[in-house]
């Protein structure tokens, strides 16, 4: 029997057999990610609880509560410059809830053992690492946060080309550049660059996990 792929006719012409499999598992939704981490999981509950405690609104982990995310951020930037210690109580809830967003958004995977400044979400699909705590901090603060790795860790042969991907994004000011909307756009249009690149180069396939960022 040839182990040459079957050939399908149709009415454009033909195709293999194994392209329309191919395809079919193409269209075919991603399976679910898992849980995150039960540290995780605990600052997310409780950030939920704080902005339900706040404002009557439950967060229910998507995209479109970011928003709701962004005026909790602005309320917390008040209350951490009357009682300074609250910002290691709201930070980390922040952060955990706006990871979990982006875990489930691009297909991450959180590394959160130690202090919380050690912990990543490192990105399957493209080489891109960051600390979400660290951002949540730094949109409380308004200040960049030394040691929190808020910013993006990129491949070196990419940071060019996302560096003028960056430049290219509207303008914003202060209040609103480091908020969790505006930390979406960003990281929205660097995964958006590195996946065409990474298709261009016929490299889309190839995926990463943590030991590829030790």
């Amino acid at each position: 029997m040839s182990d040459e792929p079957k050939k399908v006719a149709n009415g454009a012409g033909s195709y293999d057999a194994h392209d329309e499999a191919e395809a079919e598992a193409a269209a075919q939704p991603p399976p679910p990610l898992p849980p995150p981490p039960p540290r995780v999981a605990e600052l997310v509950a409780a950030c939920i609880r704080f902005v339900a405690t706040k404002y009557k609104v439950s967060l229910d982990g998507t995209p479109e509560t970011l928003s709701l995310l962004d005026q909790y951020v602005r309320d917390a930037r008040d209350a951490v410059k009357e009682r300074p210690e609250s910002l290691e109580l709201v930070a980390p809830a922040v952060g955990a809830y706006l990871g979990e967003i982006m875990r489930h958004m691009f297909r991450a995977e959180w590394f959160a053992e130690g202090d919380y400044d050690a912990w990543r979400l490192y990105f399957t699909n493209v080489y891109l690492a960051f600390n979400p705590i660290g951002m949540a901090r730094e949109a409380i603060t308004m200040t960049d946060e030394p040691g929190w790795h808020a910013h993006l860790e990129l491949d070196p042969a990419e940071r060019e080309t996302i560096e003028a991907r960056l430049k290219a994004m509207p303008e914003v000011d202060e209040e609103e550049y480091y908020l969790p909307t505006t930390r979406i756009d960003v990281v929205t249009a660097v995964v958006e660059t590195l996946r065409a690149r990474a298709e261009a180069a016929g490299t889309g396939d190839v995926t990463f996990t943590k030991e590829d960022y030790e």
